[in-house]
């Protein structure tokens, strides 16, 4: 499998993908908005993209479907309840169904509600896993759930999906919010030995070359997975008085979430 992360450079510092297969040249693009990149690293590759897969419904990353599509004949892949919201969807999948690419590539579709309810994320498996996430699970930070989302189904995605997911998956996000999301843990976590290493990695940082993640390093810097540290819980008290002293972990999460909104 070879993915290519396109850095779109705009106001959302989104990220689009292509997932190719070595042997035959076929590509599979996640979130395609700048279609004009995508197409173009593809013309450069020498692949054929045959499908397109949409994380969500949102227009950041289905803005560029329409043109892919013209240009490639491509093939619309969502969640099989969004056909409402995403246009000219020819492939609904659910969770476990399986998406391949050529002959090679084959990438398990995971229902992950919780920036919206309609979100899949993928995973591929093999001997360097990974995992597409868009809008679900940031480099260091979580999806926001403003627009059609809930705070409990994104909960319950990390702890009962993502959290369990094998610590060496490289993480692909939709977008490019590591440093602020840094700063973020490190203002609830302010020994946080893993965040402080790598924010100077990331401080102003070309985000076509930024670094690449695994969910085991998450686990570390991420305070969305750091739903137990006795630091965290201190610190939101001060925002949220009346926090248990022993919270259970989606507590925890729904208070971070609420603070990351308004930080």
């Amino acid at each position: 499998m070879i993915v290519e992360r396109i850095w779109t450079g705009n106001s959302y510092r989104n990220y689009n993908y292509l997932v190719a297969c070595p042997e035959t040249g076929e590509a599979l693009a996640i979130d395609p908005l700048d279609h004009e990149k995508c197409l173009h690293t593809a013309r450069v590759r020498g692949w054929q993209i045959t499908q397109l897969l949409n994380t969500h419904e949102h227009a950041d990353h289905t803005g560029g479907n329409a043109a892919v599509v013209a240009a490639t004949g491509a093939k619309v892949i969502a969640h099989h309840k969004s056909g409402g919201r995403i246009s000219g969807v020819d492939r609904g999948v659910q969770a476990g169904d399986v998406i391949k690419v050529g002959k090679t590539v084959e990438l398990e579709c995971l229902d992950t509600p919780g920036h919206t309810m309609c979100h899949i994320c993928l995973l591929a498996h093999g001997d360097r896993p990974a995992l597409f996430s868009g809008d679900t699970l940031f480099n260091a930070g979580a999806g926001n759930t403003h627009n059609g989302g809930d705070t409990g189904a994104l909960y319950g995605t990390f702890a009962q999906q993502l959290g369990r997911l094998p610590d060496d998956t490289r993480l692909f996000p939709g977008h490019d919010y590591i440093e602020t999301n840094l700063r973020f843990t490190l203002s609830r976590e302010s020994d946080n030995a893993a965040a402080h290493a790598l924010l100077p990695q990331v401080s102003g940082h070309d985000p076509a070359q930024a670094v690449v993640t695994t969910l085991g390093q998450e686990k570390q810097h991420n305070t969305f997975f750091r739903l137990a540290s006795p630091q965290v819980i201190a610190q939101l008290r001060e925002h949220f008085p009346d926090l248990p002293d022993s919270p259970d972990p989606e507590a925890v999460f729904r208070a971070l979430r609420e603070l990351r909104n308004r930080w």
